[in-house]
C-alpha cells in the first residue's frame, strides 16, 4: 500500500498541509463499473466538502 496518499483538493476535510490525505482509508470508484480504462472514469468517494 502507498505510505502516503496525496490530495490537492484542499476543501475536503481529509486534506492536510503538504497536500497529504489523513482518510482512514480512501474509496475510488469507476464511472464505467468495475473497469476503467483512465483517470477520468474514476472518482473519490472518500471526499467530504469541509463546507456542508
Amino acid at each position: 500500500m502507498a505510505k502516503d496518499v496525496l490530495c490537492e483538493v484542499r476543501n475536503c476535510v481529509f486534506w492536510e498541509e503538504g497536500n497529504l490525505c489523513s482518510a482512514e482509508e480512501i474509496y475510488i470508484v469507476s464511472h464505467t463499473g468495475t473497469q476503467a480504462e483512465n483517470q477520468r472514469e474514476t472518482d473519490c468517494k472518500t471526499f467530504e466538502s469541509m463546507f456542508s
